[in-house]
Formats: structure tokens, sequence, C-alpha cells
């Protein structure tokens, strides 16, 4: 059966006091709808989005996700079932339904598989269970364990306030019976409104056996202010460090790690602390990531570090190589084994071949550099002429000194020198010195005439 993931994604939030929509506000990184998406995405192939407040900026957003999405617009704020019934008209009649929300961002992949499995041709709703559940619809069950209704705080006895189990209003449903269920929603309320969780009691009435699903409260938080907000992201944080720790990755301070992305790890990786893993990160087996250090989009190699205060974006590092501190390895750098990048070092479009180093102090930009060559501090290749991008090559065992300038289009030849401080402006063939620079020029008692 085809499965339909509809994430509303309408709501306000003025309690955050932000000119963002509420699902924009950001977590981990990212916004808190693209989180709720990225799951979603996992488990459902078709994905709608109700939006309305600020729609605009919204779309702009699902514009970057991939995957089949459509959008739909709840024209007035008038409910939550009123949302659903806006997407329904983009939902095949032989899909079961799941309901997310775009500001409850921390569900997980294997609840919502668990929330699909158990559901049939009935509604299955994802509950949890907190100690002062005041202010929350209470799920009321039969004899059987199956729910039957939600109560509401000012509607619900003493007895039923004693409920702990409490309606996430994240539910699986079978299309048809969801849409004749909401077509029988009313608005017979103070706010006049069409509420979503109307829909158990409707399909309990009609003989239906719905189950629940009770999930831990950390996955269903959802933030409407930045406090809430800040809470999410503390356990943002401390779920994904969780998921390292359970890879067998050791973390110097599982609290000072942020993972904004996806990690594959193999074995005896270490993470110290102040750490932000963004995008798609892949670690090879004994990889140390120092501190302070930000990497994304990046692929790391067996038995190599990436030293304090470095920062690696659309990167890949081979095997055994030693990366900072203080490295800038940014988009389409691609570091071969046995390399070394030194402090203050930037790298941009370049290649770093087997066993060569660039110790410190040097911008390598549009260049591709052979094996086992030296690259002197300071050294820089100019490869941006004021109009175009030029290539820089640099051949196997070569040496270029400190302070050069190494000005694009150019090629440096195999077991060739650059002397130092030269300017090269024309190509170096095998097995020659470089020298571009003026000729020193003594002055003798220059120094007594000054005085």
């Amino acid at each position: 059966m085809n499965i339909h993931t509809v994430i509303l994604a309408a709501g306000e939030g003025s309690r955050m006091l932000s000119t963002k929509a509420k699902s924009l506000q950001p977590l981990g990184g990212h916004s808190m709808l693209k989180r709720i998406y990225d799951t979603a995405s996992k488990i459902s192939h078709e994905i709608s989005f109700v939006v309305g407040y600020e729609k605009e900026s919204i779309i702009e957003e699902i514009k970057n996700f991939d995957g089949k999405n459509y959008i739909t617009e709840q024209k007035k704020a008038i409910g939550t079932a009123d949302a659903v019934k806006a997407s329904l008209d983009s939902i095949s009649n032989d899909s079961k339904v799941i309901v997310l929300y775009g500001d409850v961002p921390l569900i997980k992949e294997n609840t919502l598989k668990s929330l699909i499995s158990n559901t049939d041709n009935s509604l299955t709703i994802l509950s949890t269970k907190i100690e002062n559940p005041f202010g929350y619809g209470r799920i009321k069950k039969d004899a059987e364990g199956y729910a039957t209704a939600i109560v509401e705080e000012k509607d619900a006895s003493d007895d039923e306030k004693k409920i702990q189990e409490i309606f996430t209003g994240i539910l699986c449903c079978n299309k048809k019976l969801l849409e004749e269920a909401i077509n029988e929603v009313g608005n017979d309320n103070a706010a006049e409104e069409y509420y979503l969780t109307d829909i158990v009691s409707i399909i309990s009435s009609k003989g239906y056996k719905i189950k629940t699903c009770v999930v831990p409260n950390k996955e269903v938080k959802g933030a409407n202010t930045k406090t809430e907000l800040s809470e999410l992201e503390s356990i943002y944080r401390k779920m994904k460090a969780e998921e390292l720790l359970e890879m067998g990755v050791t973390l110097s301070d599982k609290t000072r790690l942020d993972i904004r992305g996806n990690i594959t790890v193999g074995k005896d990786c270490h993470i110290d602390i102040n750490v932000i893993l963004d995008g798609n990160i892949v670690l090879g087996n004994n990889v140390f990531i120092g501190p302070n250090t930000i990497l994304k989009d990046v692929e790391i190699g067996d038995n190599s570090s990436i030293e304090a205060f470095s920062h690696l974006v659309s990167s890949k590092v081979g095997k055994s190589c030693s990366i900072g501190p203080y490295a800038r390895l940014r988009e389409g750098s691609h570091i071969d084994d046995e390399a070394k990048i030194g402090n203050f070092v930037e790298t941009k479009k370049t290649k770093l071949g087997k066993a060569s180093k660039a110790n410190h102090f040097a911008y390598l930009g549009d260049a591709e550099i052979g094996t086992e060559s030296n690259i002197g501090a300071g050294t820089i290749t100019c490869n941006y002429d004021g109009k175009n991008k030029n290539e820089t090559k640099i051949g196997d065992n070569s040496f270029v000194g400190t302070n050069s300038s190494l000005v694009a289009p150019v090629t440096i030849g195999s077991n060739s020198y650059i002397a130092a401080g030269s300017v090269i402006t024309k190509d170096v063939p095998d097995n020659a010195l470089g020298v571009s620079r003026a000729k020193q020029d003594n002055k003798e008692n220059w120094s007594k005439k000054k005085s």
C-alpha cells in the first residue's frame, strides 16, 4: 500500500516572536520543517505540505527538498482537521496517510514504521505518557485497550484527568476512512474550529478498533516558544550523540557535540569537544576529529586526524592524513593518502597527491599537486586573474620554496624546485630550478650615511 505523509506547516507561531513561520525556526542548523521532512521521506515517497502563514517562505524551503512533494494551502486557520482536509485531493484512495507536524521534528523513522505496521484498514494514533498531563487531550479506552475518544481537559471527569496517556496528534489512517471521518467533524466549540482529535470518537463509533502506539515524550515534543525550541535543541543534540555512541564512536563529551547531518562511521573513531558535523559525513576506521572543528559533506579515510579548529567543507581526505590545526579545506579539495595540510593552510578545488605536504600558511586554489611534493610556507597559487579561474599543476617530488607566488595558468614539472620568494609566471620543466626575483644589491656603509 502507498504511504502518503501530510505535514501541517500552516501555523503562525506568534509566541516565537519572529518574522519567520514557526516550522522554519532552526533546529540543529536546519529548519524544523527540514528535520521532519528528512524523517518522513525515509518512509514515504509522496509528501503533502499544508501551508498558510508566511506560505511564500515555506514554499521556498520546500523547493530545496527532493522527492514527490505537493503543496496545498489552508485558506483560513480554522483547525487541524480542516488543514488535513485541504490535502486530501492530492492523496490516492489506496493510501495510508500519516499526519505529522512541522513543529514536531524529533519523531524517529522506526516510530513511524511501527505506526504504519500497526495500521490496517482503521486508524492508529501515536501517544505518549507524561506525569502531569494538564492541558492535554487524554486517550479514553475501552476494556480491550482500544482508543474510543480524546477527552480534552475542560471536558474530563476527575477519573479521566488521572489518565496519563495523551494523544500527540500524529496518526496513520486509511485514506478513505480518514476522509469520511473528517467530513463529519464539526466546529461546535468555543473556537469554532475543526479539530482532528474528533475523528477518534467518530471512527470508534463506526465499530473500528483504534490502536495506540506509545513513544517516549522526547520524540513528540513541539516548540511554540524560543525556550521550548532551545529545549528541543538540547534533546536533538543528545539523541544524535547517543546514536554515535551506539555506533561505537568515542566522544570526549556527548553534551558538546552538534550533529546536523547523516554520519557513517568505521571502528575506533574519536571525536573531541565542540565539533559540528553537518551534511553527509563518512569517517573511516580510527579517525580522530580534534576540538572546535567543523565538517560538512566530508569523507575521511582510515587513520587520519583532523586537528583542532579546522574547517572542512565538501572535501575528501584519504588514509593516514594529517589536517590542521587551523586548516581550511573548501569545496572540491581532495587530499590523497599520507598527505599533510598544516596550520593556516587553505585549499579550494585542489588535489594534493600522496605523501605531499603543505605545512603552514599557504593558499592552494584550483591546483593539482603530485606525489611527495612540498609546498613551502606563504605559497600562493594565484588562480584568479580578475575574470577567470586558472589552474596550477605541480608534478611529483617537487619543492616550492617559501613565499612563492605561482601565477596561473602555470605548470611546475616533476623533481623541480622553485626558489623562495619567486613569482612564477612561466612553466618550469622537469628537473629544473625556477627563480624569479629581483637581484639582491647590498649598499656598503649605508647605515653610517643615514646617521
